[in-house]
């Protein structure tokens, strides 16, 4: 929960003693301060609960569990203070400190606090007589004891502090779950807005000289006129405002009202300056997405009350949160460059189906959800030298671009396989294996190579190998599904070493049947089995068994359920 960089670079450094806790009260992190406090190192208190450890009543005696204001607030989530509590220290001492306590808050999902951030003052007469701060302590034991008012100030910057680092905890996490640039903003608008801000608005550089206002959040109930605000904005002209600065790598920029109405010859700085008068904005900052060279736009967050304007320590926090959203963005970019060159190829290496008599083909492909990876699935059929119809359905193992282009080696050399030997198709598939660690970079493969024996008015016979693939599954005009599971084999790249071969299968196909041959990724859903999966296929191709061919796979493919990180091979044959 707590962001290593800003915890060594802010809260290590505070006088002020803090202690984190878990959702059970034990201490998970304490700063130099806090250990000077307790009087004990932190490997001694890591792991001991916080209440039964230090906290004391002015007597010397242990707060009973059910009467401590700490423990309530943190079983119920809230927020907390005391200012009249005892300390317990590691050499017996009892001093009286006060504290305030602030939950740290989860993604916002499960609703439950994953623990708190107590902050502890001394205030007692000898607050820091000790060690070689003693005459600055002194003065400031003085000082607080003759002005509650300052101290309950302090007190509640350091409890800001602790929700800046909350803050962005929580957005480091989240942006850290998805690569899709769209959701990513989505969650960090609901974030900023309104902990931070009132209103938010991110611009995305989508060209050399282009930007566009990708995002707009306001308050709840001022949802009206936001689309007025998103689209692509126009040129920054010859001016230099604060929002063409920031886009054009210049620091991140605070504006108080008095500079927010100076006029600009700029026909994108007018257009923000209207975007920020429409809001009511009394303070504004504007940052950077990305750092140095790499800035991929900019973050404006507004704040309309003018009695609670952005300060240094906000500018800060939101400059912290710009490079982070930069670096999601650009990931993001990168990532759809790679998964689109990768698709290209696959699609592009996928043949086009020949003409083979009467017999009908159709096929599909389909890649994964763009939040996932293309894969190497791949389906195939060719006529071999003896006039059958060969077909071809794999699965490479993997989801990236060598998934790809281990797919096009083995498709090119089953290929060849099949046409210059007339033999079994397990004795094919068995050959496939012996070449494909000596000439192909593939570790592991699945395959179905089947052929469709038969003159062009039938009778027509299907014979087959399966290695290690989902059965192919039959379709008949009277209203059955049957998957044809003989013929399997142990997958390739087993190094089966000649002791044992793969079998062929064959099953008569009757006429104006429907067989289908596919990969995993259209039988398999998170949070289901493969029976499930291959139960579901079953009942959804006999639904539209009696439709067109074409009609039948695109069905097959829009039913893929939600959820479904895999791509999909479909290949459909139908004779006469």
């Amino acid at each position: 929960m707590v962001v290593p960089g800003l915890w060594q670079q802010v809260v290590e450094q505070l006088g002020t003693a803090v202690a984190v806790i878990d959702p059970a009260g034990r201490i998970v992190a304490v700063n130099p301060a806090a250990e000077r406090l307790l009087g004990r190192p932190a490997a001694v208190v890591y792991g001991q609960d916080l209440h039964d450890l230090c906290h004391r009543d002015p007597g010397g005696a242990l707060v009973p569990r059910e009467h401590c204001p700490l423990l309530r607030a943190l079983a119920e989530g809230r927020s907390a203070r005391g200012d009249d509590d005892r300390c317990l220290r590691g050499d017996g001492r009892l001093i009286p400190i006060s504290w305030s306590a602030t939950p740290l808050t989860d993604d916002g999902v499960s609703g439950v606090s994953p623990g708190m951030v107590v902050l502890i003052v001394e205030t007692g007469a000898d607050h820091r007589a000790r060690g070689e701060l003693a005459e600055r302590a002194e003065r400031l034991e003085q000082s607080e004891r003759g002005d509650q008012a300052e101290r309950a100030a302090r007190t509640s910057a350091l409890e800001n502090l602790a929700e800046r680092l909350t803050l962005v905890a929580e957005i480091t996490d989240v942006l850290g779950q998805t690569l899709e640039v769209d959701e990513a903003l989505a969650r960090l608008s609901r974030l900023l807005v309104p902990r931070l801000a009132d209103w938010a608005a991110v611009d995305l550089r989508v060209g050399s000289r282009q930007v566009q206002r990708v995002a707009v959040t306001g308050p709840e109930g001022r949802d009206a006129g936001q689309e007025d605000w998103r689209g692509h904005l126009p040129p920054a002209g010859e001016a230099c405002p604060p929002l063409v600065q920031v886009l054009n790598g210049g620091g991140p920029v605070l504006q108080e009202r008095a500079g927010l109405d100076a006029p600009s010859d700029s026909p994108l700085a007018a257009v923000h300056g209207a975007f920020l008068r429409a809001t009511g904005a009394a303070s504004v900052i504007t940052v950077p997405l990305g750092s140095g060279l790499q800035v991929t736009g900019a973050l404006t967050l507004v704040r309309v009350d003018a009695a609670r304007p952005f300060d240094t320590g906000d500018l800060e926090v939101v400059s912290d949160i710009g490079r982070r959203v930069g670096l999601v963005i650009d990931n993001a970019r990168r990532f759809g460059q790679q998964r689109a060159v990768a698709e290209a190829m696959q699609r592009n290496l996928l043949p086009p189906l020949p003409e083979h008599g009467r017999i009908q083909l159709a096929a599909r492909y389909q890649p994964a959800p763009a939040g996932s990876q293309v894969g190497g699935d791949w389906y195939d059929a060719f006529t071999l030298r003896d006039a059958t119809l060969a077909l071809v359905i794999g699965d490479v193992v993997g989801h990236d671009l060598t998934a790809a282009a281990g797919m096009a080696q083995l498709h090119g050399i089953l290929r060849s396989l099949a046409w210059d030997h007339s033999e079994p198709t397990g004795a094919v598939v068995d050959r496939l294996d012996d070449a494909m660690h000596a000439i192909t970079t593939v570790p592991m493969a699945t395959l179905v190579l089947a052929r469709v024996e038969g003159p062009d008015t039938g009778p027509w016979t299907l014979r087959w190998t399966s290695a290690g693939h989902p059965p192919p599954l039959l379709l008949t005009p009277d209203g059955n599904a049957q998957y044809l599971e003989a013929g399997q084999g142990l997958i390739l790249g087993t190094d089966l070493g000649g002791s044992s071969r793969r079998p062929s299968a064959a099953h008569a196909l009757p006429p104006g049947s429907t067989l289908l041959l596919y990969t995993d990724g259209l039988i398999e859903s998170p949070g289901s089995d493969l029976d499930a999966g291959l139960g579901r296929l079953r009942r959804q191709a006999l639904t539209f068994a009696h439709e067109p061919l074409d009609t039948l796979c695109d069905q097959l493919a829009a039913r893929v359920p939600p959820g479904s990180t895999d791509d999909i091979a479909l290949l459909a044959l139908r004779l006469p």
